[in-house]
């Protein structure tokens, strides 16, 4: 066998090999899953009505205000879209940043359609709702669908979902919102 083709078969191996130890380090990583379908046209229509509830929705954290809502769970990594009548319409697991927001009581102050992320990621359902070390706390997903982990190095704010998880927070989140924020 010429050297020419013995350099290009260890080359090919040693991709194959590389990509096996990515894809089983990606299978590991976190995986959250929508709770309930994405809100109908119809409901996204009106942005004061919620999401029909899921079944198998987690339950709303105890001691995160009553009303109309959004409960971030620091600790859970999730966030609920709660309804007038104190009822989950949506809940789903996001991946913050690298600075959390205090626990506490918030409102959606602004929202952005789309912008870059202090990450480099292009994002887009941008709701902000805080402020913490001079970083802007908000739910975005990327425009991509990805979830990267946060850049090394990097402060970030960002709470990061999946798209269709972004979009309904979107719709639910509007300006004047209350975001309580949990432990």
């Amino acid at each position: 066998m010429p050297a020419s083709k013995v350099w290009v078969t260890g080359l090919t191996v040693g991709a194959i090999a590389a990509v096996t130890v990515l894809a089983v380090q990606a299978d590991k990583g976190p995986h959250p899953k929508a709770s309930a379908a994405r809100p109908s046209a119809s409901t996204s229509a009106h942005a004061s009505k919620s999401p029909k509830p899921h079944a198998t929705a987690a339950a709303v954290p105890a001691s995160s205000g009553t009303g109309r809502r959004i409960v971030y769970s620091v600790g859970q990594k999730r966030v609920w879209l709660v309804d007038a009548s104190d009822k989950a319409g949506r809940t789903f697991a996001v991946w913050p940043g690298t600075v959390s927001p205090d626990l506490g009581t918030y409102t959606v102050s602004v929202r952005k359609d789309a912008t870059t992320g202090s990450d480099g990621v292009q994002i887009e359902n941008i709701v902000y709702f805080a402020t913490k070390s001079g970083l802007n706390i908000a739910f975005s997903n990327a425009v991509d669908g990805s979830s990267p982990p946060p850049a090394a190095g990097k402060e970030t704010g960002g709470v990061r979902m999946g798209k269709a998880d972004g979009a309904a927070l979107w719709t639910f989140g509007t300006t004047s919102t209350k975001v309580f924020v949990v432990k």
